[in-house]
């Protein structure tokens, strides 16, 4: 059984990440079609969402480092800050008609979701080993919680005030205030002086073991996969002229799919083992890609969408469970920060690819770029499956 300083810190964690993910899927939800209405040229309708992936790989490196040096509630608090000050400056963007501002205002929130990256490592980081995954879970199961508050803040507050989605963006600096009471009352033990100091081994080093390359390789090509349809839907759905509430609909269910496995995924990860669920992850991205390209209409989206969430989770968590088993305590700072800025570098090429692939092919041409990506991640587990069993 879990210690209760564990539980709690897990439960406050969790209760984070349902707020950075109110704050992700509003954003996500919203940027493209503001972009769209703000962009003097089109083809950079999805900037605004690459900016805010941008911001969170820029940012990466940093707030490990930081965590490291001054412990995780000083560099969630931190995160907190700058997602007040990222819906702020998208508020104002919107009001001045500004997209620039907005790219400035997206950017920031993306650093406010590099430190929240990090709730996950920070649960995992506090428990027994044979409980990892099953923190990483729970952790992540809070973003059911932005799954459907985020979509429906973005859909009754899209026309509370005069301008077209500015109370919208102000929700999500209320949001990420709330986030910042929440992190003020975690109590996660800091590394010991001798641990902040070790730089442990090279990263070269640590980056050249199968299970490492597997892990990152998983994580990266699954968010990349993930992000490159997801950034382009609302998009789509607004070029196939259903309503903003009908993407509202398919969005809450993208991220039920996304987050809510996360109650059973450490589970299933104890029992099969983390490659066989990270396989399941990529099967079920291919039958996401398999639905969209038979039709458009709102259930071919729904559909296509959950199935990509959940691949997402069994990808996501497999490949966060694996990388715990490559590094030490004083490396994890480097290991940690290291994987999300890989993922997030490839979550942002996706996000930049996905609004002009959208504009210049089509709906149907950006699912087919998306298998090269699933296979590729199927192939990296399926070898170090062999490997293993060899």
């Amino acid at each position: 059984m879990l210690e209760s300083p564990l539980q709690r810190n897990v439960a406050l964690l969790s209760a984070c990440q349902g707020l950075l993910l109110c704050n992700a899927v509003t954003m996500i939800t919203m940027n493209g079609l503001v972009g769209y209405q703000l962009a003097a040229d089109k083809r950079l309708a999805t900037l605004p969402v690459t900016a805010y992936v941008i911001g969170t790989t820029l940012t990466t490196l940093p707030a490990a480092w930081f965590m490291k040096r001054h412990g995780r509630r000083a560099g969630f608090m931190l995160g907190s800050l700058l997602g007040i000050a990222g819906g702020l400056v998208c508020a104002q963007a919107v009001w001045l008609q500004s997209f620039w501002l907005l790219c400035l205002g997206t950017l920031l929130a993306g650093a406010y979701n590099a430190f929240g990256q990090q709730y996950r490592f920070a649960a995992a980081d506090m428990a027994p080993p044979d409980w990892k995954a099953k923190a990483i879970s729970l952790t992540l199961a809070g973003g059911i919680l932005g799954g459907v508050l985020g979509p429906e803040t973005g859909k009754l507050t899209r026309d509370l005030l005069s301008t077209p989605f500015m109370a919208s963006y102000a929700a999500l600096a209320g949001f990420a205030a709330v986030a910042l009471l929440i992190t003020s009352r975690l109590s996660i033990p800091p590394l010991s002086a001798a641990d902040v100091h070790d730089p442990g081994r090279p990263i070269k080093e640590i980056a050249a073991q199968p299970a490492f390359i597997v892990a990152v390789a998983a994580a990266s090509l699954g968010y990349g996969t993930m992000n490159l349809l997801m950034s382009a839907t609302p998009l789509a759905m607004d070029l196939c002229r259903h309503p903003f509430a009908d993407t509202a609909f398919v969005f809450e269910w993208h991220i039920i799919g996304m987050y809510g496995p996360s109650f059973f995924t450490g589970s299933l990860i104890k029992r099969f083992g983390v490659l066989p669920i990270m396989l399941a992850g990529s099967g079920l991205m291919l039958a996401c890609v398999a639905i969209a390209l038979t039709g458009v209409s709102v259930m071919h989206f729904w559909a296509a969408l959950l199935l990509l969430g959940i691949g997402w989770n069994f990808l996501y968590i497999g490949g966060t469970s694996l990388l715990t088993e490559t590094y030490v305590p004083c490396e994890k700072a480097k290991v940690q920060g290291g994987n999300d800025f890989l993922v997030f570098a490839t979550q942002g090429v996706s996000s930049l690819a996905s609004g002009a692939i959208l504009v210049r092919e089509g709906w149907e041409a950006l699912n087919l770029f998306a298998l090269p990506m699933i296979a590729l991640a199927s192939c990296a587990t399926l070898w170090l499956a062999w490997r293993r069993r060899a």
